[in-house]
C-alpha cells in the first residue's frame, strides 16, 4: 500500500515527507495504522551519527491501531491498540530468560535496517528505504512483527502511550527491573528529561527515601520535584557530588545516568557510597576511570541497562497500571506535536524546551 512517511535520506539531513510502498503483513505480523509517536534522543543520535543506513524512516516509540493481521497472528485482530517498542529475535538466550533488551541479534533487528528475515518493508520505486527498531513509526502506517507489538486498552490516548515504547520504560525499568532499590534508600538521577523523570517516578514507587535530581535547567528540576524528588540541584551551580554526600551521609545507594557526558558519569560514580551501583543508560563517548579508586577500593559497580532491562508485553501494562493509580503521571511530560512539525519538536528536545515531544500523525 501507499504511505506518507517522514524519509532521512543523508547524515544529519533534513526529514522529507514522500510517498513510499509498504509490503503486506507476513505470516506473524501487523499491519498499523500510527496514530502518534514519540521522539526520542535516539532518534537524533541515528540521524546525525549515522548508526543505521540511509535512506531511512525513524521513529521507535510508535502507538497506532491494528488494521491487519498476518495469517498465524492470533494475539491480535483489527481494530486493537498497541504500542510499539524495540524489535527482538525472541529465541536467543537472553530472550528466552527474560532480557530482551540484550538480545544476540540486538544491534542487527533495531538498526540494521531490515526485517527479521532480511526483507525490506519499504520501498520508493526500486529504491529500498530503511526500518528503524523494527517499525519506522514516522510514517502513516507501520508494518511490524507481533513481537514488537503490545495490546494496551482502548480508552486511552495513544499519543499519551507512545513514550512507554522506549524512553520512559528505559528509565523507569532502570529502576524498577534492574536496580531494585531497596526500601529507604537514596537514588540519584541525572539529567531531567523523559528518561530521568520516568526515573524519579518509579523510585518513588519503590520506596526510596531520597530521591535527588540534578540537571542543569531549573524548570526541569521543578518537574522533578513534583514528581516525586526529594531534592533537586543545579550542577551548573553548586559542587553535586559535595551536595549529595551532604544530603546522604555516606553518598547515595544508587545512581542512574541519562546524559551520556562524560564528566558527569565521573560524579555519579564520586557520589556513590561504598557498594553502590551506578546505571549508564545515556550514549556515552569514552570515560576514564580510577578503576582502583572508582571502583575496587569501595566495591562500586558501574552497569549498563538497555530500554529498562524490560520484557515490554508484560512492563508497560504495569506501568498503564501505575498510571491509573495516580502513581505514574508520565502524561505530565508529553508536549503534542502535529506530523508537519517534525522537525520542530526535534528542536524543541534538544534544546530542553519540551521533556517529551509526542507527533501526531496527521488525519
Amino acid at each position: 500500500m501507499q504511505i506518507k512517511a517522514a524519509v532521512t535520506r543523508d547524515k544529519s539531513g533534513p526529514f522529507s515527507v514522500e510517498t513510499l510502498t509498504l509490503t503486506e503483513p507476513g505470516a506473524n505480523e501487523l499491519r498499523l495504522r500510527i496514530v502518534a509517536t514519540g521522539v526520542c534522543h535516539t532518534d537524533a543520535v541515528a540521524r546525525e551519527m549515522e548508526l543505521t543506513p540511509f535512506p531511512v524512516v525513524l521513529g521507535h516509540e510508535g502507538a497506532g491501531v491494528v488494521e491487519a493481521v498476518g495469517s498465524e497472528v492470533t494475539a491480535f485482530a483489527p481494530g486493537d491498540h498497541v504500542v510499539l517498542s524495540f524489535a527482538h529475535c525472541g529465541g536467543c538466550e537472553h530472550c528466552l530468560t527474560g532480557h530482551p533488551t540484550v538480545c544476540m541479534r540486538m544491534n542487527e533487528l533495531n538498526f540494521g535496517g531490515r526485517a527479521e528475515n532480511g526483507a525490506c518493508y519499504l520501498h520508493q520505486g526500486d529504491e529500498a528505504v530503511s526500518t528503524f527498531f523494527g517499525q519506522s513509526s514516522f510514517g502513516s502506517h507501520a508494518v511490524v512483527h507481533e513481537r514488537n507489538a503490545v495490546k494496551v486498552e482502548s480508552d486511552l490516548d495513544l499519543g499519551m502511550l507512545a513514550p512507554l515504547g522506549c524512553g520512559v520504560q528505559t528509565g523507569s525499568g532502570t529502576v524498577l527491573n534492574r536496580l531494585k532499590p531497596a526500601f529507604g534508600s537514596s537514588l540519584v538521577v541525572y539529567g531531567c528529561g523523559a528518561v530521568g523523570l520516568s526515573a524519579i517516578m518509579a523510585a518513588r514507587i519503590a520506596g526510596c527515601a531520597r530521591i535527588i535530581a540534578v540537571d542543569v535547567h531549573d524548570n526541569r528540576l521543578s518537574l522533578a520535584k513534583e514528581l516525586g524528588a526529594t531534592h533537586v540541584f543545579n550542577g551548573s551551580q553548586v559542587d553535586v557530588v559535595e551536595e549529595i554526600r551532604a544530603v546522604t551521609g555516606a553518598g547515595a545507594h544508587y545512581g542512574i545516568e541519562t546524559t551520556g557526558v562524560p564528566q558527569v558519569v565521573r560524579q555519579g560514580m564520586h557520589a556513590l557510597r561504598p557498594l553502590g551501583q551506578l546505571a549508564i543508560v545515556g550514549v556515552t563517548p569514552e570515560v576514564t576511570l580510577d578503576v582502583h579508586n572508582d571502583l575496587m577500593a569501595e566495591g562500586k559497580t558501574m552497569l549498563g541497562v538497555i530500554e529498562g532491562d524490560s520484557v515490554p508485553k508484560v512492563f508497560i501494562p504495569q506501568l498503564i497500571d501505575y498510571y491509573r493509580q495516580g502513581q505514574f503521571p508520565f502524561d505530565k511530560l508529553v508536549t503534542f506535536y502535529e506530523f508537519d512539525a517534525l522537525e520542530e519538536a526535534f528542536s524543541d528536545s534538544k534544546s530542553g524546551k519540551t521533556i517529551k515531544p509526542v507527533v501526531r500523525m496527521n488525519p
